[in-house]
């Protein structure tokens, strides 16, 4: 489904958060590569899906109302056979239903662990889109180490972002570790900013993590939020 048709459904719904599903299926539109995520009606098609996609997966929970997943034990990882996802689509449910009735659960790759960044768009009121980039972690959560450029990005701008956090060298390769693709987060943040470029009525977007690996980078989680237009911030 393309990007505007997403956005087009989630406003007429009178909704202003994206489903990751929905996010996902935008980002992979614009050719940035995220984990297959796919919305299961019940346990039976949950396991019919694993199968499809192939084991071990995610189940996550689907909701526009939860928002901190892992808080509410919404996500459930390294599954391995269909009775495991059964179980652990029960447990989702029972938690999550608590909070959201219209809750549901998405099925998803099991994606191989990799050097974890974020990046991420906010709306400023005076300057319009910008772009975040910063590595996972504690490096996020205590240091707050991040970067922002205005959008539109250049390459130049997107590998300036990069080589200017101080947990650089944890990427270019340290101590007998491999270095991370840094082209393949270059080219996430050039994508990213055009995708916003092209659909101004997202005025937020969160991918948190993206895994980088020697060659590629995954998104693992993505959000989204939208505005009625461009740089709406009500």
């Amino acid at each position: 489904m393309k990007a505007q048709d997403i956005i087009g459904r989630a406003l007429a719904e009178e909704r202003r958060y994206l489903y990751e599903d929905e996010s996902k299926d935008m980002l992979v539109s614009a050719g940035i590569p995220a984990t297959p995520c796919r919305v299961a009606a019940d346990e039976e098609e949950a396991v019919s899906i694993a199968g499809q996609i192939g084991y071990p997966v995610v189940l996550k929970v689907r909701s526009t109302a939860i928002q901190h997943k892992s808080d509410l034990g919404g996500v459930i990882l390294n599954l391995g056979d269909a009775g495991q996802v059964r179980r652990a689509y029960r447990e989702i449910m029972d938690r999550a239903k608590a909070v959201d009735p219209a809750a549901g659960v998405t099925v998803q790759t099991m994606a191989p662990p990799g050097r974890e960044v974020i990046v991420g768009v906010t709306t400023d009121r005076q300057f319009g889109p910008v772009v975040m980039c910063g590595l996972g972690g504690v490096f996020t959560e205590i240091l707050k180490d991040v970067s922002f450029r205005l959008i539109p990005l250049t390459e130049a701008h997107a590998r300036d972002m990069i080589r200017s956090l101080q947990g650089y060298r944890l990427l270019a390769g340290y101590r007998g570790a491999p270095p991370a693709d840094e082209g393949a987060l270059v080219d996430i943040l050039l994508k990213v900013s055009r995708l916003v470029e092209n659909e101004p009525r997202i005025r937020e977007l969160d991918l948190n993590p993206v895994a980088l690996y020697p060659q590629g980078a995954l998104v693992l989680d993505a959000r989204m939020v939208l505005g009625e237009r461009a740089y709406d911030m009500a």
